[in-house]
C-alpha cells in the first residue's frame, strides 16, 4: 500500500512538474530573445556585441577626425600691422641662405612705422634707422643695383671694388659709408627691437615693466656701440616708456591680452630669424668689426 501510495503521489507530481518546466523554459526563451533584441546580441554562443558596423567603420562613415583649425587674428593679416612687418622680412630670408636687400629694407619701413606711435624713446632708434634705410635703398636702386640685390653679393662687390672701411675706423662721412657698414648699424638696431618685442610678449604678471625690459635690451644690443652721452639718454627716455598694454593695443588692436602676446611673440621670433640669417653672413664674411 505504501508503494503504491508513493507510486501515485510521483506521476501526480511529474504530471504538474513537467508542464511547469517547459512553461518556464518558453519564458526564459523569450525574455533571452528580447534581450537580444533591445541590445543587438546576436546569440547566446558568443560574448554578447551590439549589432552594427565596428568601431573603425563607424569612423569611416562619419568622416576623419579633424582638430580645430587655427585663425590667424587680423593683426598678422596682410594688412594687419604685424603683417605688414613680417610679411617683407620673411620674403628677404631666400631659400639659398642669402638675405634680400629689397625685402629686408621694406621690413625695416614696416618696423619703423610700428615703432614711431610708441614715443619719443623711439625717435632716435627710428630716425637713425629712416637715414639707413633711404641711405642703402639709394643703392638696391641706383646704376649698381645689380650687386645690391643681397647681403651676399653686396659684401662680395664692394669688396673687389674697394668700398669696405677698415675695421674699427668710421668714414669722415657717414653719408659715405658702405652697404655693408649700413647693413651692419641696420642689424644691431633690429637686434634691439626684436629682443624688446619678445621681451614684452613673454613678461609674467608682476614682472618688470616693459620699459625696464626694453632698457635691458638696449644695454645689450645697442648701448656698447653708443657714446656715453647717448646711452643717458636712452637711460632717462626708457623711464618714460609706455606701458606692455600700450605696446599690445598697437601690435594687435581689438584683440585680447593672450592673443596680442602671441601674435607679437610670433612677430619677434620673425625679426630673430631675419637677425640669426644676417649675423651669419656678415659674421662668414669678416664684417662684424666694420663699426
Amino acid at each position: 500500500m505504501g508503494v503504491a501510495l508513493l507510486t501515485q503521489v510521483s506521476r501526480r507530481y511529474f504530471r504538474h512538474a513537467i508542464p511547469l518546466a517547459v512553461l518556464s523554459l518558453l519564458l526564459l526563451y523569450l525574455c533571452a530573445r528580447s534581450f537580444r533584441v533591445v541590445s543587438g546580441c546576436r546569440s547566446w554562443a558568443q560574448s554578447c556585441n551590439p549589432e552594427g558596423p565596428p568601431p573603425v567603420q563607424v569612423r569611416r562613415q562619419s568622416g576623419p577626425l579633424e582638430a580645430p583649425k587655427w585663425k590667424e587674428p587680423p593683426c598678422e593679416g596682410p594688412q594687419g600691422v604685424l603683417g605688414r612687418v613680417m610679411e617683407p622680412f620673411r620674403a628677404s630670408l631666400n631659400p639659398e641662405g642669402d638675405l634680400a636687400l629689397s625685402q629686408y629694407l621694406a621690413g625695416w619701413r614696416a618696423l619703423v612705422r610700428f615703432l614711431t606711435p610708441l614715443g619719443s624713446i623711439f625717435a632716435f632708434a627710428t630716425d637713425e634707422a629712416s637715414a639707413k634705410v633711404t641711405a642703402l635703398e639709394a643703392r638696391v636702386h641706383g646704376p649698381e643695383a645689380a650687386h645690391y640685390s643681397s647681403l651676399a653679393a653686396m659684401a662680395a662687390w664692394e669688396r673687389r671694388a674697394g668700398l669696405l672701411e677698415r675695421p674699427g675706423i668710421a668714414p669722415r662721412d657717414p653719408a659715405r659709408s658702405s652697404g655693408s657698414r649700413t647693413l651692419l648699424l641696420l642689424h644691431r638696431a633690429l637686434r634691439w627691437s626684436q629682443l624688446c618685442l619678445h621681451r614684452v610678449a613673454a613678461a609674467t604678471p608682476g614682472g618688470p615693466e616693459a620699459g625696464v625690459q626694453c632698457g635691458d635690451a638696449y644695454r645689450t644690443a645697442l648701448a656698447p656701440h653708443h657714446p656715453w652721452l647717448v646711452r643717458q639718454a636712452a637711460r632717462l627716455a626708457f623711464l618714460a616708456f609706455p606701458g606692455r598694454g600700450r605696446w599690445l593695443g598697437l601690435a594687435c588692436p581689438g584683440a585680447g591680452e593672450t592673443e596680442a602676446r602671441a601674435a607679437l611673440a610670433r612677430a619677434a621670433a620673425t625679426l630673430e630669424a631675419v637677425y640669426n640669417r644676417t649675423q651669419g653672413l656678415l659674421a662668414e664674411r669678416g664684417l662684424l668689426g666694420l663699426a
